[in-house]
């Protein structure tokens, strides 16, 4: 390792090595050369004087990039693509002369782009089901267990630990949804040329406008991309300046922003849960949470994921104001940015996914305190039901609400004021008005006759929305996610 450096931590702490491959420099000039394979494949198909033997000299050479020759090219005329060009002709002297044949540097730059994010988006998509699947299994586990229910963070009508776990599945099932879609829509850029006309090709093909067509098509399929059914602009997008529109990257880069929404949500629930002792992210045999506090179990995963979440939202806006600023056909202001910004938002979201299935996969609830803090709020709650019980056996309802009333305030104040236990319900049994006794409110006071149809709700979404799902995505699961240092 490299001391005396900068070193990016998403090169080296959070992601994953499959992530952080997808992204390398060796990734990125091996498709560069096999975009030149398939373009001197489908010049060749469409009549060009190329041959098999050229194509075959390319093809040997695909994967052994002689970095060294290309980098210090690179010193001497300042183009990476033409240095990586020369380079690879070095290795292929018989193919020399039609490597790169008619076309433009955003040939192999944006069409690389284009196959990175795709590829980045997949490995995404995997872990996102992978983070549905655990989140299902453990709302599953807890739909019938009460809890208390908040909003703006005070306590309202009770819920379950499973039916909490539900609305985090939502919202990254909206994430697959939306992660889905803009996957489906990517295209490549094809071979269109300086300013997007495919003026060259038209030269090179003697103004043989369907050859130029056909040879957009063809690479898109030799790429992956698109069906071969010589459709208009199957697999590549049909119109383009020099680069494909920016906005691409910007739709992508919302993808990722939405994950990390999501993602950060989680994060705030379970440290505030963490906080109140009911639910804890796993926490290992020697992990120190402290330096001074040895008692501490700080929620470090939560906290980097919350962390990691907060960049790639803020750097959403960077591809935004790349294609809000790009001039006509295209301006060079976009790379220097666009090299960062993808990449980077593709890693940190990856360590996000990383950290989301490593959480849940030992999320540790603990039950009794769960109760405890519902059972300190629900003689409030249960206020209504017990007005309702009485007037139904002969009282008046303004009364009990107004002895009810004065009851809830001064056991509010005793566990305020006192920090005693919540004594509404003794209060109310030593009320002669009313005619109930302990035990009868025991009865009225259980956690089930309050949490409405929360354990259905699990039940049917799981069954309706997250099981077709998985089953979809059955190929994606048993991934592992061990969390980095």
């Amino acid at each position: 390792m490299d001391y005396q450096n900068y070193t990016s931590p998403l090169s080296e702490r959070y992601p994953s090595k499959e992530m952080k491959y997808i992204f390398s420099p060796e990734k990125k000039f091996r498709t560069w050369r096999r975009l030149w394979i398939a373009l001197a494949e489908s010049e060749k198909e469409l009549g060009l004087n190329i041959t098999q033997e050229q194509i075959d000299e390319l093809k040997a050479h695909a994967e052994d990039i002689n970095y060294d020759v290309a980098k210090e090219r690179e010193k001497e005329v300042r183009h990476d693509v033409m240095s990586h060009v020369y380079a690879y002709g070095q290795q292929c002297p018989k193919a020399k002369g039609i490597i790169h044949l008619g076309a433009t540097s955003c040939f192999v730059g944006d069409n690389t782009d284009i196959i990175l994010m795709s590829e980045g988006l997949k490995l995404l998509r995997a872990k996102l089901v992978n983070a549905i699947k655990q989140l299902a299994d453990f709302a599953d586990k807890y739909k019938d267990l009460p809890a208390l229910g908040f909003t703006h963070y005070q306590a309202a009508q009770p819920t379950t630990v499973g039916k909490r776990a539900t609305l985090w599945i939502q919202d990254l099932v909206m994430d697959l949804e939306d992660l889905e879609y803009v996957l489906g829509s990517l295209r490549l850029r094809g071979a269109k040329g300086t300013t997007g006309t495919q003026a060259s090709f038209m030269e090179l093909f003697e103004g043989d406008e369907e050859k130029c067509r056909r040879l957009d098509l063809m690479i898109g399929e030799k790429m992956g991309f698109g069906s071969g059914s010589g459709e208009f602009s199957d697999g590549v997008y049909p119109v383009t300046g020099q680069t494909y529109s920016r906005k691409v990257d910007s739709r992508v880069l919302n993808v990722l922003a939405g994950i990390a929404q999501s993602a950060h949500k989680f994060s705030n629930d379970l440290r505030l849960l963490q906080h109140m002792k009911e639910m804890e992210e796993p926490f290992e045999k020697n992990q120190i949470g402290s330096s001074a506090m040895a008692y501490k179990r700080n929620p470090m995963r939560s906290e980097r994921m919350a962390s990691l979440a907060n960049y790639v939202m803020s750097d959403a806006m960077n591809p935004m104001l790349t294609a809000a600023t790009q001039w006509f056909e295209r301006t060079l202001d976009d790379s220097a940015n666009k090299r960062i910004s993808v990449s980077e938002a593709f890693l940190a979201t990856d360590s996000i996914l990383e950290l989301y299935i490593n959480i849940t996969s030992g999320m540790v609830v603990y039950p009794q305190v769960v109760y405890q803090h519902l059972m300190a709020e629900l003689p409030f709650m249960a206020t209504e039901n017990i007005i309702m019980n009485q007037v139904k056996a002969g009282g008046d309802r303004q009364e009990l609400h107004e002895r009810i009333r004065q009851h809830s305030m001064e056991a509010a104040r005793t566990v305020k004021e006192k920090g005693l236990p919540n004594d509404l319900v003794d209060r109310i049994t030593q009320d002669s008005y009313f005619d109930v006794t302990k035990e009868e409110l025991q009865e009225v006071l259980k956690p089930e006759n309050y949490i409405g149809r929360a354990p259905s709700q699990v039940t049917e979404f799981l069954e309706h929305v997250v099981s077709p799902l998985l089953e979809r995505n059955k190929e994606l699961l048993g991934l592992e996610a061990e969390i980095n240092v």
